[in-house]
């Protein structure tokens, strides 16, 4: 399926884009990984994908639970080995990890998990605060954190805004950063806090790497979409 769907999904990609990745040889060539990147555009999952593709490994998304009931969509998304994530209680998100990373364990295969939860709404599309669910899946499962940026989806498709088809190839920059150490972690890996020191250390690793690609420096702090009286979705509460 992958390769069904890769033969048309690369060829479009590579006429929109000119994806180019540097620290390729921080993604594992086999076993079990979680992917943490950066997101500030809605086309970036698709470049996200082909960049992980050229890397030599499956792109699988954890994606939401409601679009495996779509028609078609759901049947690709089930073909393609994408993984289900529901609303749940605490109790509920921890099992939920630790059957995924189990999953991931068994079948030694990858995931991307965007830490934000959603677009970044930082107006500079700076990385925001994150959410601990790809540190959760990391520490249930032993398994590599790797953070990664790119830059450039959003001369394709600004967020919130409409696709660009010209001019045709836009510079995309896309930079994986070495695998975050679990060791300090371990120990606490149930435990809320180690989940949310987790969780900014490769957000900060994320900004980090956006602002080699970017040439500037990123903000000190995190946006907090509450601060400014935004919801989750970015409208005005």
């Amino acid at each position: 399926m992958f390769w069904l769907l890769g033969g048309i999904v690369v060829p479009f990609v590579g006429l929109i884009a000119k994806i180019e990745i540097e620290g390729e040889e921080n993604l594992p060539e086999e076993g079990p990984f979680v992917l943490a990147p950066n997101h500030h555009s809605e086309i970036d999952p698709l470049l996200v994908a082909v960049a992980v593709w050229r890397m030599g490994r499956a792109p699988r998304f954890m994606a939401k639970e409601s679009l495996f009931r779509v028609p078609v969509l759901g049947w690709a998304l089930r073909a393609t080995g994408m993984i289900p994530v529901a609303r749940a209680s605490s109790a509920a998100a921890a099992k939920q990890a630790l059957d995924t990373a189990r999953h991931l364990a068994e079948r030694r295969a990858g995931v991307i998990v965007y830490p934000e939860g959603t677009l970044t709404r930082d107006p500079d599309l700076w990385p925001m605060r994150g959410k601990t669910g790809a540190a959760r899946l990391a520490l249930a499962g032993d398994i590599p954190l790797i953070p990664m940026a790119q830059w450039g989806a959003q001369q394709i498709m600004p967020r919130y805004g409409k696709f660009r088809l010209w001019p045709l190839r836009r510079r995309v920059r896309v930079r994986v950063g070495q695998p975050i150490a679990l060791e300090e972690y371990r120990d606490r890996a149930a435990h809320p806090a180690a989940q949310a020191e987790l969780t900014t250390r490769v957000m900060d690793e994320i900004a980090e790497l956006l602002s080699d690609l970017r040439g500037e420096p990123a903000p000190a702090a995190r946006w907090e979409p509450g601060a400014h009286g935004q919801s989750e979705t970015g409208r005005l509460e």
